[in-house]
């Protein structure tokens, strides 16, 4: 009686996709209720221009240390360095800003509508198909946050001054998620997130210098830590993630997860800042839960199959 060799038995490998998008969401939703925290206590363009600095100086500061190869051309510099106009200094000004006069909740659950609008542009740029499952899921996810949406604005306790900027926000992270995907830039992610917060720190620099003051800055403890937060957990480790779940599951389905965050960051604002939720809120989630399903599904399966 012969035994197979340890090299013919089968190997199963542990597919981490599940758990990288759990974090995603995880750190994407909680950075609302961070940058509520920091805005409360300091001009947004000043938090930004000092968050997008510092992320950019260590992360490039770490790859030198670590001696890892620069292996992008110009013209991966230049797409990146147009992302972090778009993802960085556009996108998270025009949102912070909103974030002075709308609730945490609110803003997670305007941003959270990108999956629709980026589901459009991709299939007109980026070939993606559109399937009746997608658009059955779209349709259920924009249902849920729309509802969710009327329902804050009916009692009043978000201005639409607030709301039009996080709109404006939301188109930046649209155009910036297709962006990514049809300019396609080559190279490391590590060094090109660097590259895109130092190009997002100087855009917001000369307007922080003009339109905010140094003397309005409120020193604290929660500022401290929702600026350290939004430096690492945000413009580091969640937008490598972000990155990573473009390049694998496309740009519609890695949109639909944030779907997830009106949930999330109504938790996490519900948790930290004692912000109100009602059960109408609550009802918005069912339809949002299931247009993610809808929508990620067939992406997660050909994932699966890969692993």
């Amino acid at each position: 009686m012969s035994v197979a060799p340890a090299d013919a038995m089968p190997r199963t490998r542990f597919n981490t996709l599940p758990l990288l998008i759990a974090l995603f969401c995880l750190l994407w939703s909680f950075a609302f209720v961070a940058g509520k925290i920091g805005v409360t206590d300091c001009p947004p363009l000043i938090l930004l221009a000092a968050r997008f600095s510092l992320a950019g100086v260590l992360i490039l500061a770490i790859s030198w240390l670590r001696s890892d190869a620069w292996d992008l051309s110009w013209r991966d510099v230049a797409v990146f360095a147009v992302l972090g106009v778009a993802n960085n200094a556009l996108y998270l000004g025009l949102g912070y800003t909103g974030l002075k006069t709308v609730s945490a909740g609110l803003g997670a659950l305007i941003v959270s509508a990108n999956p629709v609008f980026t589901a459009v542009l991709a299939a007109l740029f980026l070939g993606e198909a559109l399937t009746w499952r997608k658009v059955a899921g779209l349709l259920l996810g924009i249902a849920g946050v729309a509802f969710i949406v009327w329902h804050r604005m009916s009692v009043g306790s978000d201005s639409a001054h607030g709301i039009l900027f996080t709109l404006a926000s939301l188109a930046s992270i649209v155009g910036g998620t297709v962006l990514f995907k049809l300019l396609a830039p080559k190279g490391s992610l590590w060094i090109g997130n660097g590259i895109q917060n130092i190009a997002g720190g100087l855009a917001v620099m000369p307007f922080a210098f003009v339109f905010a003051s140094a003397g309005d800055i409120v020193p604290s403890a929660r500022l401290a830590g929702a600026f350290a937060f939004l430096v690492l957990g945000g413009s580091i480790l969640a937008y490598l993630l972000w990155f990573h779940l473009l390049k694998v599951c496309g740009a519609t389905a890695a949109s639909a997860y944030h779907f997830l965050m009106p949930p999330l960051g109504m938790l996490f604002a519900f948790l930290v800042l004692g912000e109100h939720v009602e059960f109408r809120d609550l009802v918005g989630i069912v339809p949002v839960a299931l247009g993610i399903y809808l929508v990620t599904r067939p992406a997660a399966a050909a994932s699966s199959k890969r692993s």
